[in-house]
């Protein structure tokens, strides 16, 4: 067990408000349970990411019936994209409110709201039963969702990279990720069990609510181990600044006085999250709806995927701490630039190996963005305004292309015919990203904007 000196939990350390340069050695237990705790508020918002996307085909026949099974889907994917048009605005009210009342009371609240959403989602009846009531009431249930995931994703990274060691920010970030894939797997898993088990009739009948059901118990336990947690040291640090109540930051000085790193934001995001909508959530429909691949074969297939995604993601974390996050990113957006096509015809050349082969290479590049952004998206805003610039900026870049993706690719393949536009939309966006990660700074290795350094207690590797 480690002897080294430990700084008492953040609010009672007298030693900060005396020296606020005074490096932060913070318990290497509490690290580990805000780890632990963000990584599952993750893992269930993917969790439902993972199950509507797999389930688009039957959720479309279920709410939205029509003799086109293309203007079903269109509308499924409409209901999940609208989601995220509620975004910005979750972002809006529970960043600066993070900023606010702090990072841990906020990330228990959007826990709540994510799995109420969920829940609903299961419950509600079929548009057989209550004609165009059911796709009302699912339209409402994924606002919910859109806005409590508007103050999630930025709170977890913030709350992972205030709690992390500067020299390990990275690795430990990663897991905010990898959670995501955890997630994400579960829920696809699920999906993709019960469609072998199921007949088309069971799944469309009620097999399809089972995986949404879930979700209650899930918020539970994600609720007990986020309210059991302390404030971040960094946060605790500025209250102790201000020495009293937090003085509310206007949201336009969280806009207009973080104008520069909000657009590098905003281009790291669009990148990050078009492919990752792409390859996670567009590609099993794409495999059955364009290319007529057997349902059940393309979902093990991107269930590989993402498991050997999952393996990798805490060694390229620990990547991005030795030689930077921008070196890790910027090989990212390369390999999207000048991968995503043959990867694509490798994906349509139809058999088996193939397109394995070619989803691991856009999986294997997707993990140079889930293992570097954790970090590196917080470290672009001063303690102040941190938790509410990030949920500004990673909300306005996701609703406006990353949760819209499946939409605009299937939308565009009607239009034009051109089963190749999902690598043409994934190259667009490694060059935004690109000229992003070109002008941002290298935080590898340093203390937060506006916090102290963070060091690592000795002897608890």
């Amino acid at each position: 067990m480690s002897t080294a000196p430990v700084v008492a939990p953040p609010s009672s350390s007298a030693s900060r408000k005396a020296d606020p340069a005074a490096p932060t050695v913070t318990d290497p237990a509490l690290v580990r349970r805000a780890v632990k705790a963000a990584a599952l508020g993750n893992a269930m918002e993917w969790f439902d990411f993972g199950i509507y996307s797999y389930l688009a085909v039957t959720l479309g026949k279920v709410f939205f019936p029509s003799g086109d099974p293309t203007a079903q889907l269109l509308s499924a994917f409409g209901a999940f994209a609208a989601a995220f048009l509620v975004r910005p605005l979750g972002g809006m009210v529970f960043g600066p409110l993070g900023d606010r009342v702090g990072r841990q009371k906020v990330l228990a609240l959007t826990m709540i709201m994510m799995a109420a959403g969920t829940l609903a989602i299961g419950l509600i009846p079929s548009y057989a039963t209550i004609g165009v009531g059911a796709p009302i009431l699912l339209l409402a249930a994924r606002m919910v969702q859109g806005f409590s995931t508007g103050g999630e994703y930025a709170g977890a990274s913030t709350f992972i990279a205030e709690y992390a060691p500067d020299k390990r920010r990275g690795f430990l970030g990663s897991w905010l990720e990898f959670g995501t894939l955890a997630g994400y797997i579960a829920g696809a898993g699920l999906v993709t069990l019960m469609t072998a088990l199921l007949s088309s009739e069971d799944l469309l009948s009620w097999g399809w609510r089972v995986p949404f059901l879930i979700a209650g118990p899930m918020g539970v336990i994600g609720l007990y181990l986020r309210t059991r947690l302390e404030e971040t040291p960094a946060f605790a640090a500025e209250v102790e600044k201000a020495e009293s109540d937090r003085p509310k930051v206007p949201l336009r000085e969280m806009v207009t006085g973080q104008w520069r790193a909000l657009l590098l934001c905003v281009g790291l995001v669009l990148v990050f999250n078009v492919t990752d909508y792409m390859l996670l959530s567009y590609m099993p429909s794409y495999l059955t709806g364009e290319l007529g691949y057997d349902t059940t074969h393309g979902l093990l297939v991107v269930l590989g995927v993402m498991v050997l995604m999952m393996v990798v993601q805490p060694f390229a974390g620990a990547l991005t701490d030795r030689v930077g996050r921008r070196p890790v990113i910027a090989a990212g957006c390369a390999g999207f630039l000048l991968l995503s096509v043959p990867a694509l015809l490798l994906i349509r050349e139809g058999s088996l190996l193939a397109v394995a082969l070619g989803l691991a290479a856009l999986g294997l590049l997707l993990v140079c963005f889930t293992a570097s952004m954790p970090s590196a998206l917080p470290a672009l805003f001063p303690t102040r305004v941190r938790y509410g610039s990030l949920s500004i900026g990673f909300n306005v870049s996701v609703s406006l292309f990353g949760g819209t993706t499946p939409l605009v690719v299937t939308a565009l393949i009607g239009a034009t015919g051109d089963v190749m536009m999902p690598a043409y939309y994934m190259m667009a966006a490694a060059v935004i990203g690109g000229f992003a990660v070109w002008r941002m700074a290298e935080s590898a290795g340093r203390p937060l904007p506006g916090s102290a350094p963070s060091l690592e207690a000795a002897g608890t590797r």
